[in-house]
């Protein structure tokens, strides 16, 4: 079982950047393949990005794509998400996510299912 814990969340303004880190614990990180979530106020958590195992491959949604650049440091069992020009629409709650499988027959990085840990979350406000 990993742990996660997300932070660097925060309050900014339309246009800023933002760095969110997650780091885990408990078992081999380079073993779990990493993505981030998000959750606006009522509505349904959605797919932001995600990074294989090595890091060699990166998915991103596409309201997020060239704006939103995921990493992941396997020496320090962490992943990131740099946010920059962030929009009031980015606003919500993100989580961080581990699936030690990736998607299988049917399934895709995106879909809440392929991951089998999640962390607490961390707030992120972006104000206009």
């Amino acid at each position: 079982q990993v742990q996660l814990v997300e932070s660097g969340g925060g309050l900014v303004q339309a246009g800023d950047s933002l760095r969110l880190s997650c780091a885990a614990s408990g078992r081999t990180f380079s073993n779990y393949a990493m993505a981030w979530f998000r959750q606006a106020p009522g509505k349904e958590r959605e797919f932001v990005a995600a990074i294989s195992w090595s890091g060699s491959n990166t998915y991103y949604a596409d309201s997020v794509k060239g704006r939103f650049t995921i990493s992941r440091d396997n020496a320090k069992n962490t992943v990131y998400l740099q946010m920059n020009s962030l929009k009031p629409e980015d606003t919500a709650v993100y989580y961080c996510a581990a699936s030690d499988s990736g998607p299988t027959y049917g399934s895709n990085w995106a879909w809440a299912i392929v991951y089998d840990y999640w962390g607490q979350g961390t707030q992120v406000t972006v104000s206009s």
